[in-house]
């Protein structure tokens, strides 16, 4: 199996320059240099594990381009091109397209009227497809994804502001395990991760607020941020490795190792990774 391919933004332009979710606050910017060194170790660190990284080309103007999850989501050589909720990020789309296409990628675009921010709100596990609304992404947009990739898809309401995105609070880790702080979901989703996934590892309240469940997932290893010592417990029993770095400078704008990313060649859980039949 080839080796996993990430495509990430350096952060030239990054700072907050607005406020779209709780986390943002223009008066507690990141620090610039200290956020390029985080960056550039997340990146070492994900080529240490034999990871392939490409490149996104930062746009001045566009401080979140930086978080290239929000830009599609993949499916094999497709692409399902992300419809930004706020005005803000909106520029990032034509920027996203022409790499995406310019790498051999099929981009789509949903209906207009919908939004949609990709693998910020649309995870695999196995064939069936997780998906976060409500906060960011509408539901109906999730269900026109489901029937242009012929999969399944579970609609989980989030509920909580801090929780914006699917993959701030939920990170599935193969075909029937994820990491979940499960009172970021409504009752319904809870109920929904409970019946589809036997075995969820749970983040309580201080860790979530870390972006524990912001996680990469390479192999066996799971790439988190520093400051989560009982989920790195939580996930060594369970098998798997853990590789901390401190990325605190993303997380004042509401993003960490996850949102730092997109799989271009399918999620560890993803069962169309493993079957491309």
């Amino acid at each position: 199996m080839a080796n996993p391919h990430i495509l990430m933004c350096p952060p030239d332009y990054y700072g907050i320059e607005y406020e779209i979710n709780p986390w943002m606050s223009r008066a507690r910017q990141a620090d610039h240099q200290q956020a390029v060194r985080q960056w550039s170790d997340l990146k070492e660190l994900f080529q240490s594990l034999g990871a392939k990284t490409s490149l996104l080309t930062p746009v001045a103007g566009l401080p979140d381009l930086v978080f290239t999850a929000n830009a599609a989501l993949i499916f094999r050589r497709r692409a399902i091109l992300s419809r930004f909720l706020h005005p803000q990020r909106q520029g990032e789309e034509p920027h996203n397209a022409r790499w995406l296409e310019e790498h051999g990628f099929d981009v789509e675009r949903l209906d207009e009227a919908m939004y949609f921010e990709g693998a910020g709100d649309a995870l695999f596990c196995g064939d069936t497809l997780f998906a976060g609304y409500r906060k960011r992404s509408d539901v109906r947009a999730h269900q026109q994804v489901a029937r242009r990739i012929d999969c399944r898809v579970i609609p989980l309401e989030l509920v909580d502001p801090y929780y914006y995105h699917l993959d701030t609070c939920f990170c599935p880790l193969s075909d029937d395990t994820a990491i979940a702080h499960l009172p970021a979901f409504d009752e319904y989703g809870q109920r929904a991760l409970a019946e589809h996934l036997p075995h969820l590892i749970p983040v309580d309240a201080d860790e979530a607020r870390s972006f524990a469940c912001n996680a990469v997932v390479i192999g066996t290893t799971v790439v988190l941020n520093s400051g989560c010592p009982k989920l790195e417990s939580s996930l060594r029993k369970s098998g798997y490795a853990t590789r901390s770095t401190p990325l605190s400078e993303f997380v004042k704008a509401g993003g960490s190792a996850k949102c730092l990313t997109l799989r271009l060649d399918g999620e560890e859980a993803a069962g169309w990774k493993r079957h491309r039949g």
